[in-house]
Formats: C-alpha cells, structure tokens, sequence
C-alpha cells in the first residue's frame, strides 16, 4: 500500500465565507456535513489551493478574499507528507492593484507553486465536472493536463510556455510584416513544447490503460483515446515529430494569419471517454452512468498516482455520494480508503457517510463556523 501524506491542521483567515476557521485533524478521512451554502465546498476549495493552479473553481484570486476583509485571504497547513512534516502557508498580497499569490514552505517564501508537488497530490472531483464528457473539449484538455501534473509537474510549465509563445506568434501573423526569423524563432519553441506536452498526455493514458486492464471496480471503465493533434504519434522519435509540427507551423502561416488564431497544436487536442463494458460513447451513456465513469476514471488517476509516488493523494469530492445508492456508496468508501490517502468528502446529510464508520472524522458545517 502506498504511504500516506494528510493534513493534521488546517487553518483559514478570511477565505470565502470563513473570517477564520480552523480544523485539528488525524490521518482519517474528513467529512463535512451540512445544508447547501454553508460553506463545504469553500473548505475543499482551500485544500485545492494546496496544489499549482488556481484551485478547483479556477477562481480569480483577488474573488476568494472574503467580502469585507481588508487585505487577502491566507490558508495555512500543517501535514505529513511526502517529504516528512511540513508546513505549508499560501494566500495574496495586495499592493494597490497589483495582487500576487504567496507561498511559503516551512516558513520560507517558495520560488513557485510548483514546489507544492514535491510534497502532496490534491485530486478532486466536484459537481460542476458532471458535464464533462458533454461539454467543451476545452474543459477535457484541461481535466487531462491536470492528471498529467499530478506525475509530471513540469507539465504545466510546458503548457504555460506553449500559450506564451503561441500568443505571440498570433500577433506577430496579425501585424502582417514580421521577421521571418523571428517567427521561425518562435515557432521553433511551439514545436519543441507542443511535442512534448501531446506526449506527456499520451504517456497518461496508456499508464491508466494498463491499469484498467488489470483492476476490477464496481464503477464502470473508461476507454481512452486523443485525437485533434498527433494522432499518429506513438512510437515515433520526438524529433521527427517536431520537425513534422514545425513544418505544418510554416506552411499555416497565411491561414493561420486570416483565421487570427493558430489552427494546429496541442491546444486543440481533445479527450475522447468511452463506456468500455458498453462499448458507447461517454457523451451517449445516461447521467448516472457518466457519473459513475468519471468516478471510476478519478480512482483509477488516484491510483496511479500513488503507484508512480509512492504516496496516496489527498482527495476532495465534493458531494460525491448524493447520487448513489447505499450500495455503490458502500463499494466507493471501500475504494477510497483502500487508496491509503486522506479524503475529505461534503455531503447534506450525514447518514449517507455512514458506512465510514470509525474511518472518518465529522465535522457540521452551519453558516461559516465548523463543529466536530
């Protein structure tokens, strides 16, 4: 089993809906009960701030300071993981206008949020995802690049820098006189990053391909597959891959530039999910089955990430037992604690939890305050 990486002190000082809040925790599973507005999700959310990214609403930062407060908000941790103990401190400053996320790591300021990955995964799973095989292939590639990030953290760096010089070529095609070699310059990186940002993700689904073929859940398996750049691209050298994108860059330039955006890259990728027992497309199958796939598709992404760590991540899923029956929320609590991670799971009602047991600690969330 893999080892474990929880939080044992969580603390908020004006986030959200909490002027402050705080919650002493042991290595079990967190569930957090109460009516809808009461601020569960907020308490998830904080967590996710625990990883590189803008959180799991992808939120504006300077929009999770509480109404009211004077200055930013703050989320400070203490934690086992996988580095040892630690300390994790993350909030924004603001100077006039100017509004900057801060991190500091056993008290000293970090360079970047990258340095979170080296001591804890956040995986999570909340309701505003259910529309995820039906809606933009936007929201998949982006779903995708967060599996990747959680065994390559330098993937987000890659994908950043993509966008980057990808603006910038776009301009320079707009402004209609340009530098050839400036251009060439720049397409240059697009191809080195672009290449290895679709091998990345094609890297990520066939490690969850083989781990579908050997695991059996009680939540359906999803059937993976890329397609919109590369499609052909396994097995062959990067470099060739490379010189193949960066002349497909050149000869798109004229239509690139009428268009005024770039028509081919990693940026118009797109995740295709099958039912693999149903042989049927995700975006086909009902609510509950697409539902109960992308459960199965998050575990499976636990999973591999402890095996490829060594460490379980710390899960969030929000309101993940609402649409269950007793019997498949028993099978799901099974999984997650047989993950060996820390869960922190939000819920109206507590009889849903129920068959956590002794596993879990509860807390009842009412109107910005937290009661264990």
């Amino acid at each position: 089993m893999a080892q474990k990486a929880f939080l044992s002190r969580l603390k908020l000082t004006d986030f959200r809906n909490y002027a402050e809040a705080g919650l002493s925790l042991d290595s079990r599973h967190v569930v957090l009960t109460g009516d809808n507005g009461a601020g569960k999700t907020n308490l998830l959310e904080a967590v996710s701030f625990l990883s590189p990214g803008r959180g799991l609403r992808r939120a504006v930062l300077p929009d999770v300071t509480r109404v009211g407060a004077s200055g930013g908000f703050s989320i400070f941790v203490d934690m086992e993981g996988m580095e040892g103990e630690v300390s994790l401190g993350t909030g924004i400053d603001t100077l006039g206008e100017t509004v900057s996320r801060k991190l500091r790591i056993n008290g000293t300021p970090a360079r970047s949020t990258e340095e979170l990955s080296e001591h804890l995964n956040v995986i999570w799973l909340t309701p505003s995802m259910d529309g995820l095989f039906t809606g933009a292939a936007s929201e998949r590639r982006r779903f995708l690049d967060r599996l990747v990030l959680s065994i390559d953290p330098a993937h987000g760096r890659r994908a950043s820098d993509f966008e980057r010089a990808m603006r910038s070529r776009n301009r320079l095609l707009s402004e209609g006189r340009y530098d050839p070699a400036w251009v060439s310059a720049v397409e240059a990186q697009m191809a080195g990053l672009g290449v290895a940002m679709a091998a990345a993700r094609l890297e990520m689904l066939g490690l969850l391909r083989r781990l579908a073929a050997v695991e059996e859940t009680p939540f359906p398996s999803p059937a993976l597959n890329l397609e919109g750049f590369l499609d052909d691209a396994a097995d062959q050298p990067a470099a060739e891959l490379e010189e193949r994108y960066l002349a497909a860059l050149q000869e798109g330039r004229h239509r690139d530039a009428a268009a005024g955006r770039t028509l081919e890259g990693p940026h118009r990728s797109d995740l295709l999910v099958r039912h693999r027992e149903k042989d049927m497309d995700a975006g086909r199958c009902s609510t509950g089955e697409q539902k109960a796939l992308l459960i199965g598709l998050i575990l499976a992404h636990a999973r591999l990430t402890a095996n490829m760590t060594g460490f379980a991540p710390v899960l969030l899923l929000d309101e993940i037992a609402a649409h269950l029956d007793e019997g498949r929320r028993a099978a799901l609590f099974d999984l997650v604690d047989g993950l060996g991670g820390q869960a922190f799971m939000t819920g109206t009602d507590r009889a849903m939890f129920s068959a956590l047991a002794e596993r879990a600690q509860f807390f009842s969330v009412e109107g910005g305050s937290i009661r264990g």
